[in-house]
């Protein structure tokens, strides 16, 4: 894998000793591997690539923000989160999990790619409806279980959460409120109820944490697929007493 370098800073005379990094070692997008040049929008995906990115904008569904496509008539739920019997009010993502979102997220989760968080970023400005949702709320980040955060070093999740909170501004908080107390089985070949099932039980509240029941509680994950995850997260604090609660996540799908 070729290693990949932060984008270009603001500053101009680092902006010019980048820019000359980048002519003798150029950075590679992750979904084509062709060279991203210095105008290009973001650090690790080329101008091409960029058009493929499937971003999430309103009108979508209120339950796991997969947008809807052409007018908006009837229930603001759809097939995605089909059965899910939401305990929070509303869920918002960034984007599909297709193309080069797709390879931004599997950088970050499973090859310690904490270099694409700022085109995160990046894309979470250029979405005002999801910053929106965030500000001013607490970020729970979903946590691993202590097993997994070991052999993992890191919770992506909760580097979302702390990305997220940076382009928010002060009165948005991450929290890790809870904590995994049972190892889970990966969700990834498990059919929708037995992601369910696999998630009984699986979060408690973390030992020696303050809640705030009034404030709005945001659950951030990676990626949302049936929404068992963040669903359990989100029982969790509404039986220790939270209220509003919605789901934030990068990527649906």
């Amino acid at each position: 894998m070729v290693e990949q370098r932060k984008p270009l800073s603001s500053n101009p005379w680092r902006r010019i000793g980048e820019g000359l990094l980048d002519h003798i070692f150029p950075r590679w997008c992750l979904s084509c591997g062709e060279a991203v040049q210095a105008e290009d929008e973001f650090a690790h995906v080329c101008r091409a690539c960029a058009r493929d990115l499937h971003r999430v904008h309103p009108p979508t569904c209120k339950t796991c923000g997969h947008p809807f496509y052409g007018m908006l008539a009837g229930p603001r739920s759809c097939a995605h989160c089909a059965g899910l019997d939401p305990c929070f009010a509303e869920g918002r993502t960034l984007f599909l999990m297709r193309g080069p979102g797709r390879e931004l997220m599997h950088q970050l989760k499973y090859k310690k790619g904490f270099y694409v968080l700022r085109d995160l970023r990046r894309l979470v400005r250029q979405n005002p409806a999801y910053l929106e949702a965030l500000r001013g709320a607490v970020l729970v980040p979903v946590p691993l279980h202590p097993k997994k955060l070991r052999e993992r070093e890191y919770n992506q999740s909760e580097l979302i959460a702390r990305a997220l909170a940076h382009e928010t501004g002060p009165t948005t908080v991450v929290a890790p409120l809870l904590q995994r107390v049972r190892w889970t089985d990966s969700q990834t070949r498990l059919s929708r109820e037995a992601r369910r099932r696999n998630m009984d039980n699986a979060f408690a509240i973390a030992t020696g944490i303050l809640l705030q029941p009034k404030r709005k509680h945001v659950v951030v994950d990676d990626v949302f697929t049936t929404g068992s995850t963040v669903n359990a997260c989100c029982q969790v604090l509404h039986d220790a007493g939270i209220r509003q609660l919605a789901v934030a996540t990068i990527g649906h799908g």
